[in-house]
């Protein structure tokens, strides 16, 4: 007796949509993406007053620091007021941030309490105001907040070994690091990006 011929059963395709959306979804969220560089940086609470602050801040304790559609860095405080090389920007501020010799055109020093420390003499109302024109290059942008940031490091690091015999980056993170930051607060303001030639 002749044997007929088996039907192959035909996979079940109704579910394959369905399987195939989850591994998408599935590869979706496990690949990694590029991401943008950035900068770090914390943004300040949103304080009600800040505009009226603003107009008490006295003109010897903020320095302007201007980058122009030619890529250009212009510094204006009390003691200079000229364009500079990208390479002068650290050691302008870290002057312009701890006034060391007391000079009466830079930021006024003040006693401050440190809650944990005591009272320390420091600039603590100098204030950097990074302004920017909508074409300048991201590069030099980076350059100028890394050099900024670099004045401020190098002033805490300063700090913390006079007064803590160690460098900032040992300093202990929740009592010895606060105290330094509070001494050396970051305090770079940010301007809207505008539309001009040169800076003034």
């Amino acid at each position: 007796m002749g044997k007929g011929k088996r039907k192959v059963p035909g996979l079940n395709q109704s579910s394959t949509a369905d399987i195939s959306f989850i591994l998408l979804i599935f590869f979706l969220v496990t690949t990694s993406m590029d991401t943008d560089s950035g900068l770090s940086r914390r943004l300040p609470e949103w304080d009600p007053d800040a505009v009226e602050q603003e107009m008490k801040i006295k003109e010897r304790n903020v320095m302007t620091v201007q980058v122009n559609k030619f890529n250009e860095i212009y510094v204006k405080n009390g003691v200079i007021n000229r364009q500079i090389e990208v390479s002068e920007l650290k050691d302008i501020a870290k002057e312009f941030i701890a006034n060391p010799d007391d000079n009466v055109n830079l930021p006024i020093k003040e006693d401050y309490d440190i809650e944990g420390y005591g009272v320390v003499v420091t600039t603590v109302k100098h204030v950097i105001s990074l302004q920017t024109d909508r074409t300048t290059n991201y590069e030099i942008y980076f350059q100028v907040q890394h050099e900024l940031s670099k004045a401020y490091s190098e002033l805490r690091d300063q700090w913390a070994r006079k007064n803590f015999g160690k460098p900032y980056a040992e300093c202990d993170e929740k009592t010895e690091q606060p105290v330094v930051r509070g001494v050396y607060s970051n305090k770079i303001s940010e301007a809207e990006p505008k539309q001009y030639g040169t800076a003034q």
